[in-house]
């Protein structure tokens, strides 16, 4: 099986963006995301947009690896094609996994283009149920030896099933990162932890405490379209913790009130 040498995607978003001058200091809030970039008209849209990292959803379809978010089992974009557009961009990468099948095929068409992969590249699935979740989880064991028998560089991005919240409001719990910390300890790459913007404030002395457990560590901070959390709550994370190790992939005009209020 080949491999990446060291370096192939494993570069950290924010030195990364920061030594190319685009962002103006270490702070991961400065980094700018497109979500969902799956349908050519998205991908489009967001390579010619000022985002530092474009995020994708892959399943196994009928083409093999295509871009799309159940329950959805189509679309008019495959992986090869995204490759194929994206990477000849200056964007970093986010490949977010809903089915375990696309996985090894995906890192194979990754491997073939190891030549462009000298910019982030984060590898994301859930791999563990969380709050008030009833979906399935990818199973870790395997997607994680699959990701990292291939890619051994790039940054794992591992995190917790969660459903519509509704009025539930409990957080993640302290099993829950703990057992999370337990998976990550044994790896050797750089893993960062996406966490419901709505849900972090009440989990927030676990998520510090799992920051702490490793320089590896970091957390994206993302959140549902009609979630309900407060800028407060935001800046008091901010305010607690190194600036470079938290990403907010949040929603306008949410994010644009952050940077201002950070500033």
């Amino acid at each position: 099986m080949e491999q990446l040498s060291a370096g192939g995607g494993g570069e950290n978003a924010v030195e990364y963006f920061f030594k190319q001058g685009r962002i103006h200091s270490k702070d991961a809030l400065e980094i700018i995301w497109y979500h969902a970039a799956n349908k050519i008209a998205q991908m489009n849209e967001a390579l010619e947009s000022d985002a530092h990292m474009i995020e994708a959803d892959i399943i196994f379809g009928s083409q093999g690896p295509i871009m799309a978010h159940s329950p959805a089992t189509d679309n008019d974009n495959t992986l090869q094609n995204w490759l194929n557009e994206v990477l000849p961009s200056d964007k970093g990468i986010k490949l977010d996994f809903k089915s375990l099948s696309a996985v090894e095929p995906a890192m194979k068409m990754l491997v073939s283009m190891k030549r462009s992969l000298v910019r982030p590249v984060w590898i994301n699935a859930d791999i563990l149920p969380g709050s008030n979740a009833s979906s399935t989880a990818l199973i870790a064991k395997e997607f994680l030896h699959t990701v990292t028998s291939y890619l051994p560089d790039v940054t794992l991005s591992l995190g917790w099933t969660t459903n519509m919240l509704g009025d539930q409001t409990q957080g993640y719990t302290w099993e829950m990162v703990k057992e999370m910390e337990h998976i990550c300890q044994t790896l050797s790459q750089p893993v960062t932890f996406p966490v419901r913007a709505a849900l972090l404030r009440s989990s927030w002395p676990q998520f510090r405490w799992l920051l702490q457990q490793s320089e590896r560590y970091s957390l994206t901070v993302w959140t549902g379209r009609d979630d309900s959390y407060t800028l407060e709550d935001m800046l008091y994370i901010r305010e607690d913790f190194d600036k470079s190790k938290i990403y907010y992939d949040l929603f306008e005009p949410k994010i644009s009130a952050l940077r201002q209020a950070a500033n």
